[in-house]
C-alpha cells in the first residue's frame, strides 16, 4: 500500500514524523505509546512477533517526555519513538533469552551500546520480538516463544533471525526494530515483509553482549551486525544517527563520519541481476531491472557489469561459518537447543564438511583479497544494485525440510553474505508488489558511506512507495 497521500493512523506514522510530532506538541508521547500498545493487542495474537510487551516502563518513560516538553525543555531526536528490541540484544529489564528456554531469566544490568544509545535519544523500548534459536536459523521460530507468521502470506516465511522485528515493523506494532546481522538476519526479513533495512558497515555501530560467557568467535566479531528495520529510509537515517556513537565496551568501534566527502557526479552504479551467475528468478531480475531505470531517471550513472570476485566472498562466508559452527557452536549448543535448530546447522555445516584449520585460515587471509578488489572495483562503482536473495518463494521451516533446501536459500543469499564478509554497508528495501510479498532490492556501498547508500536508497523509495500490510 502507498501511504504517501493517504491518512494514517498513529501506528503507520514513520519514526520521524512522530518524533516530529511530539516535540512540536500535535500530538503526547502517551498517546503514541498507549495506540502503539493497542495495535499490538489488535494484531500480535496472530502473528507472534512480540514476545513479551513492556507496559508499564513505556507508559512511564511516555509521560516522562511529556513532562520535560511541557516545561519547554529540549529533548532527544528519538524522542517518545516506540521500538522492539531482539531478544538476543541487552536492554534492561527483559531479559535476554535468546530464544532459549534456559535463559528466560538471563537479565542484563547494561544495555547494549546502541540500546543505551537509542534510548538516550528518547526512544522508548515497547516490547521484545521473536527470532529462531540463538539467532542462527533463517526462519523465525523456537519452542520457547513459538513462531512468527509472515502477515502477508502465511504460506512464506517471514525470514530470521530477525523476523520478529521485520513483522513488528510490517504492522505498525513498532516504528523501529533492532536486530542484528550476521548472515541477513535483518535483509532477508526485510524483503519477505516488505520493510526497509540496513546492515552497516564493520566498525560503525558499537557492540557488546553482556551475557555472553566468552567473546564471540571471529566469524561474528567480522560477518554480526547490529542495525535496525523500518518503513521508511529517512527513519533507517534517523536510527544510523543515534546508534553510531562511541561505546567503551567495543574495541572494533571506528569514529568515522557519518557522512563522507561529496562522490563525483554522477554517481556510479554497478548492477548484477545474478550475481557469481548461479541463478535468479524472473521477477527478482525484473524488478533490479526496474530498480536501475529509476536511478538512471534520477542522474545514477547506471551500468549492467558484475562486482569481483562475488563467490569468493560468499564461500569466504560459508567456509569461515561452517567450520565455526561445527567445532565451536554445535558443541556448545547441543544440550540446550531445539532438534530443529540443530538440525538446520548440521545442514549449514554440510555445505563445507571437511574444513580444518588451514582451510580457516586461508579463509581469513583470502577475506583481505577479497576485500581490495571490491576496493578497486568501487573507486569507479561506489554502489552496487543488485538481489537481496536471487529467490523468494521459501516456506515456513523451509530451512530444515531438506539439506538441498537449505542449500538453496544459503546460494540465495550470496550477495546478503558477501556484503557480510566484506564488512560493507547495505539497505535492503522493498519495490514492487507482484505476488503474495512484494519485490525487494538491495544497495550495497563502500564502507562507511552508508549516506551515499541511503540516498540512493530514497530516490528508489520515491518511485516504489511505502508498503505497509494491513491485518
Amino acid at each position: 500500500m502507498n501511504q504517501e497521500n493517504a491518512k494514517v493512523d498513529i501506528w503507520q506514522m514513520a519514526a520521524c514524523d512522530i518524533a516530529e510530532a511530539i516535540r512540536e506538541r500535535k500530538i503526547s508521547c502517551r498517546k503514541v505509546i498507549s495506540d502503539h500498545l493497542e495495535r499490538i493487542e489488535a494484531v500480535n495474537g496472530s502473528l507472534n512477533a512480540i514476545t513479551i510487551t513492556l507496559n508499564e516502563q513505556a507508559l512511564v518513560a511516555a509521560d516522562q517526555i511529556d513532562s520535560i516538553i511541557e516545561k519547554g525543555d529540549p529533548v532527544g531526536p528519538l524522542a517518545g519513538v516506540p521500538v522492539t528490541v531482539k531478544e538476543n540484544i541487552d536492554l534492561t529489564g527483559s531479559a535476554t533469552t535468546f530464544g532459549i528456554v534456559q535463559m528466560k531469566d538471563a537479565n542484563p544490568t547494561t544495555d547494549a551500546p546502541h540500546i543505551a544509545q537509542i534510548k538516550k535519544a528518547g526512544a522508548i523500548p515497547i516490547g521484545r520480538t521473536n527470532l529462531s534459536d540463538f539467532g542462527l536459523r533463517p526462519h523465525t521460530a523456537n519452542q520457547f516463544r513459538g513462531e512468527t507468521t509472515n502477515p502477508w502470506d502465511s504460506n512464506t516465511t517471514p525470514g530470521g533471525s530477525s523476523g520478529g522485528d521485520a513483522v513488528a515493523v510490517a504492522t505498525g506494532m513498532s516504528a523501529l526494530g533492532f536486530g542484528n546481522d550476521y548472515g541477513g538476519s535483518l535483509r532477508a526479513p526485510a524483503q519477505f515483509c516488505g520493510v526497509c533495512s540496513i546492515k552497516p558497515s564493520l566498525g560503525r555501530i558499537p557492540d557488546h553482549m553482556s551475557l555472553m560467557p566468552s567473546e564471540p568467535a571471529i566469524s561474528s566479531q567480522l560477518f554480526l551486525f547490529q542495525g535496525v528495520i523500518a518503513r521508511r529510509v529517512k527513519d533507517l537515517r534517523l536510527a544510523l544517527e543515534n546508534m553510531s556513537g562511541f561505546d567503551v565496551r567495543d574495541p572494533r568501534w571506528v569514529p568515522a563520519p557519518l557522512s563522507g566527502p561529496c562522490p563525483v557526479t554522477p554517481i556510479r552504479v554497478a548492477v548484477t541481476l545474478d550475481p557469481g551467475g548461479r541463478g535468479v528468478a524472473p521477477q527478482v531480475a525484473a524488478d533490479i531491472k526496474m530498480t536501475a531505470d529509476w536511478l538512471c531517471n534520477s542522474g545514477y550513472a547506471v551500468e549492467e557489469i558484475e562486482p569481483p570476485a562475488v563467490i569468493d566472498a560468499w564461500q569466504t562466508w560459508v567456509e569461515l561459518t561452517s567450520i565455526e559452527i561445527k567445532n565451536l557452536v554445535l558443541p556448545g549448543i547441543k544440550g540446550i537447543s531445539t532438534p530443529e535448530a540443530l538440525k538446520f546447522l548440521h545442514f549449514w555445516t554440510e555445505l563445507f564438511p571437511d574444513g580444518d584449520l588451514l582451510s580457516y585460515m586461508s579463509a581469513l587471509s583470502r577475506r583481505n583479497a577479497i576485500a581490495r578488489e571490491w576496493l578497486v572495483f568501487q573507486e569507479k562503482y561506489p554502489l552496487i544494485l543488485g538481489p537481496s536473495l536471487t529467490e523468494t518463494d521459501f516456506s515456513p521451516n523451509f530451512d530444515i525440510q531438506s539439506h538441498k533446501e537449505t542449500s538453496r536459500f544459503i546460494q540465495a543469499s550470496r550477495l546478503i553474505m558477501g556484503a557480510n564478509t566484506l564488512g560493507l554497508p547495505s539497505v535492503v528495501l522493498p519495490v514492487k508488489r507482484t505476488g503474495t510479498i512484494p519485490g525487494a532490492v538491495q544497495i550495497i556501498g563502500p564502507r562507511f558511506r552508508e549516506d551515499m547508500v541511503l540516498g540512493a536508497a530514497e530516490i528508489i523509495e520515491q518511485h516504489a512507495g511505502v508498503f505497509v500490510p494491513m491485518v
